[in-house]
């Protein structure tokens, strides 16, 4: 009896290692199965499974779920190359003159053309990529390039002597069509005075920086003060005409000084004083300011 008792011992463990090993052997077969598209089991794996899942898968950093087919060479898209850089800080020569003037016609360079591309025109450069949504690197490269090229005209021998800076027309906004309007484009960086669709005179204006933003819409003047000086930054704001809030049309000697390497705290900056002057006189209360791209 106690023999067979044994034997029937031995037996049943021989049968209890067997169903272990096949469910061991399962395993990589379970992870074949979820290749294969078999929706997963909720759970971690086991060590056994993670192991032979990852010898026989190949390694993906892609969320798509197992049993995707791999990409063929076919389907692979190849990575486009990056634009070819044309001038970059410390470049010198005619082109960079040139590049120079075309920023000066749309109000990027405050200076005149020098041929050397130093911080001024770096800084100029990356302000224009960044208005136009264009990596702001600094350096001009093709895309740059031709995007400056569609927006001005070639420079005559005075625009890049610095004698002159021949500014394309704004195109006036819709809005700006009808009544008595200060027509103000963000994109050419000038306001221009317009009488039922007729523009009587523009001028270069600058805005507020990225942390005091101009306003974009369209108000009324509410306000006017010939010798303005701001209560929050104690600063001369003569000719202020008011827009929005705080925020007025007026001149600024720091603009006259210093061009566009500054900038205003939302406020419209006119650096002629003569035609602001001009301008305040002819504004009127209730006309209307067009602020737009």
């Amino acid at each position: 009896m106690r023999r067979n008792h044994q034997s029937t011992l031995i037996a049943r463990t021989l049968a209890a290692a067997a169903v272990i090993a096949v469910a061991v052997g399962c395993s990589p077969q379970s992870s074949k199965a979820a290749d294969a598209g078999a929706p997963a089991t909720p759970g971690s794996p086991s060590p056994a499974s993670s192991a032979s899942a990852s010898a026989s898968a190949s390694p993906s950093t892609d969320d798509k779920p197992a049993g995707s087919p791999a990409p063929t060479g076919s389907a692979t898209t190849a990575a486009k190359p990056a634009p070819r850089v044309l001038m970059s800080n410390g470049a010198k020569g005619d082109q960079v003159k040139e590049l120079q003037a075309r920023l000066a016609q749309i109000g990027w360079f405050d200076d005149t053309p020098t041929g050397t591309y130093g911080a001024a025109t770096t800084a100029a450069v990356k302000g224009f990529q960044g208005r136009r949504g264009l990596a702001e690197t600094g350096t001009t490269d093709s895309v740059t390039w031709d995007r400056l090229l569609g927006m001005t005209t070639k420079p005559t021998a005075e625009e890049l002597a610095g004698r002159t800076v021949n500014k394309p027309a704004a195109k006036l906004d819709p809005r700006c069509m009808t009544g008595r309007v200060m027509c103000i484009s963000k994109t050419s960086r000038t306001l221009s005075w317009v009488v039922n669709g007729k523009v009587q005179s523009t001028m270069d204006v600058r805005f507020g920086s990225q942390y005091t933003p101009t306003r974009e819409g369209v108000f009324k003047v509410f306000e006017k003060s010939r010798n303005h000086v701001s209560t929050i930054y104690h600063t001369a704001m003569p000719y202020a005409m008011f827009f929005s809030g705080g925020q007025a049309v007026h001149y600024s000697s720091d603009f006259a000084a210093r061009g566009y390497n500054g900038a205003s705290h939302g406020c419209v900056n006119v650096r002629d004083k003569g035609k602001i002057a001009a301008l305040f006189d002819a504004v009127h209360i209730g006309d209307k300011v067009v602020v737009y791209w």
